[in-house]
């Protein structure tokens, strides 16, 4: 549990790159779309069900199902307008809701994915490997939905997808404030933890693509971790981590978004030396994210008046 608190990584200034990335993306973030296939997280608790944990006026609602169905991995697919992850968890959420105001943050499949790049060149900045053009036929394959689709999609499905805010989520600000990680550290009880995977795919063996949410619930605040892991064999190592804080006191949220990347062979060369199994080191989402350089990132506020 202590490995989704990661004080080891500096929070800076926003550079004027991804001072630009921030408006791209906060422009393509989702907005609510009642349409419950494609934004599971409704804008009213009735419909979310009973909450996992309730604390301090907070109500944690998560959701655990198998993978979509045939007609529904269809129906995404023709949303969305790119071939489906291998693993597609379409029912699996977390949503974080402030119980007397409504303000509501959720993490769905669908709007993560809705964030991949569908059309572009891939020499401008799409991952290639030796073989990715004949893995992409191969995919579109898979789905007569596709075929009209303009190619290459990123298909790696990369997505800097940091959370879908319902009607009565007060916006986020730019802030120059950071997560209070000493108040994290403490040993404080945790009432609640779950680990939700949305999405993973294998890349057709050339590494691993996965979107995973990690919550936990203390008597007093509450920490969220949203990470997109991305391996590509002898390639690259990728990660966009959002973490989701909320102290319950004065009901202050900060979001972080953390971008991370490296060469593969860079990382390798990291694994300890007397490991036996240099691979169960590259495999771990949580160990390569320590190890990785943070590229850069951003901080932003959100207050609900008491």
């Amino acid at each position: 549990m202590d490995l989704i608190v990661d004080d080891s990584n500096p929070i800076g200034s926003v550079s004027e790159e991804l001072e630009e990335d921030y408006d791209s993306l906060i422009t393509r973030l989702p907005s609510y779309d009642p349409d419950p296939l494609y934004r599971l997280h409704p804008a009213t608790s009735s419909v979310l069900g009973q909450p996992a944990i309730s604390a301090s006026g907070w109500s944690i609602y998560t959701s655990k199902r198998p993978i979509m169905s045939a007609s529904e991995i269809e129906r995404a697919t023709s949303r969305i307008e790119i071939p489906m992850p291998e693993m597609i968890f379409g029912h699996n959420y977390v949503v974080v809701s402030h119980d007397l105001s409504g303000w509501s943050l959720g993490f769905n499949t669908v709007d993560a994915l809705d964030l991949v790049t569908k059309h572009g060149n891939p020499q401008g900045g799409l991952v290639r490997v030796s073989y990715s053009d004949a893995w992409m036929k191969d995919k579109a394959k898979s789905s007569d939905e596709v075929h009209q689709v303009v190619k290459p999609f990123d298909w790696t499905y990369t997505t800097p997808y940091c959370g879908t805010p319902t009607l009565n989520t007060t916006k986020f600000t730019k802030s120059t404030d950071s997560l209070p990680y000493d108040r994290l550290r403490r040993p404080d009880p945790i009432l609640y933890f779950d680990d939700i995977v949305l999405f993973e795919d294998e890349l057709g063996d050339n590494g691993a693509a996965l979107y995973s949410v990690k919550i936990r619930v203390m008597a007093e605040r509450l920490l969220l971790l949203a990470r997109f892991f991305l391996r590509v064999d002898d390639v690259l190592f990728r990660v966009r981590e959002t973490r989701l804080f909320v102290e319950f006191a004065d009901n202050t949220i900060l979001r972080e978004y953390t971008i991370k990347e490296g060469p593969y062979s860079t990382i390798k060369r990291k694994v300890p030396v007397t490991a036996r199994d240099h691979g169960l080191y590259l495999r771990d989402p949580d160990w390569i994210s320590q190890a990785l350089p943070v590229i850069d990132s951003f901080t932003e506020r959100s207050q609900i008046s008491s």
